[in-house]
């Protein structure tokens, strides 16, 4: 097996219960995102934000090599990627920065984080139920799921990393490229999937929106964005939400 870094990062839609039926060692770390750490034993890591309620986070025994992923440290780095107010204020995407800056990958492959949500009766929303559908709330930060996927695409793709959308749901929020479970021994060919990503992003329009970014000046170095919401124009956040869709 080639010397690759690879992250899954799984969130609580109905098809992540699929990795239970996975071949897991291909993923070099494991990272569940708030309930996911349920799905399956063998996490490394459980990132979750502050409001996520005590008695749904897992009680690790002295010892264990599972850990913990709160604000204390992820928040430095979604700051290091340009903070919250670019990045998107869903746990999807702070999840990808934080492995980003903390675990530094070859690949991330995403489930269970499609941000569609069943609206039919009957139907579960999450693996475990019914949840609250949080990328879809009113937050100036989350107006384009999808620029904010391309933004996580393009700071990825400027550390050589590749993001990757491995669920088998048709429907997804998320703009990266493909994979299919059955096909993980393309993992392997991390210099291929590499030049394809980067050959669908339009690194001149990337240049434009990190240069927007700047220009507007936009960042809580807390991370807690919503306390500072009168300080924002949501018009000015969707100009560059429109670049980010463009590259």
């Amino acid at each position: 097996m080639p010397d690759l870094n690879i992250v899954l990062i799984f969130g609580s839609a109905p098809d992540v219960t699929e990795i239970r039926n996975w071949d897991l060692s291909y993923f070099t770390s494991r990272v569940a995102i708030n309930n996911a750490w349920q799905v399956i034993p063998d996490w490394n890591y459980l990132i979750f934000p502050e409001d996520f309620p005590k008695d749904r986070r897992p009680q690790l025994p002295a010892g264990s090599n599972k850990k913990l992923i709160t604000a204390d440290e992820f928040v430095l780095h979604q700051n290091n990627f340009g903070g919250f107010i670019y990045a998107g204020g869903t746990m999807a995407f702070t999840a990808g920065y934080w492995a980003l800056g903390a675990l530094k990958p070859d690949i991330i492959a995403y489930v269970g984080c499609n941000m569609v949500y069943a609206l039919e009766s009957g139907k579960s929303s999450h693996f475990y139920g019914h949840g609250a559908a949080d990328p879809l709330r009113n937050d100036m930060t989350l107006q384009s799921l999808e620029a904010k996927s391309n933004r996580l695409m393009a700071l990825a793709n400027k550390q050589y990393c590749v993001v990757l959308n491995i669920s088998s749901l048709l429907e997804s929020r998320l703009t990266f490229p493909r994979l299919a479970s059955s096909d993980f021994e393309q993992f392997f060919k991390h210099d291929k999937l590499l030049a394809n990503q980067n050959q669908l992003l339009d690194l001149q329009k990337v240049s434009m929106a990190l240069a927007a970014e700047k220009k507007l000046g936009y960042f809580v170095p807390s991370g807690r964005y919503w306390e500072k919401f009168i300080n924002f124009d949501p018009v000015k956040l969707r100009m560059i939400d429109d670049i980010w869709m463009a590259v």
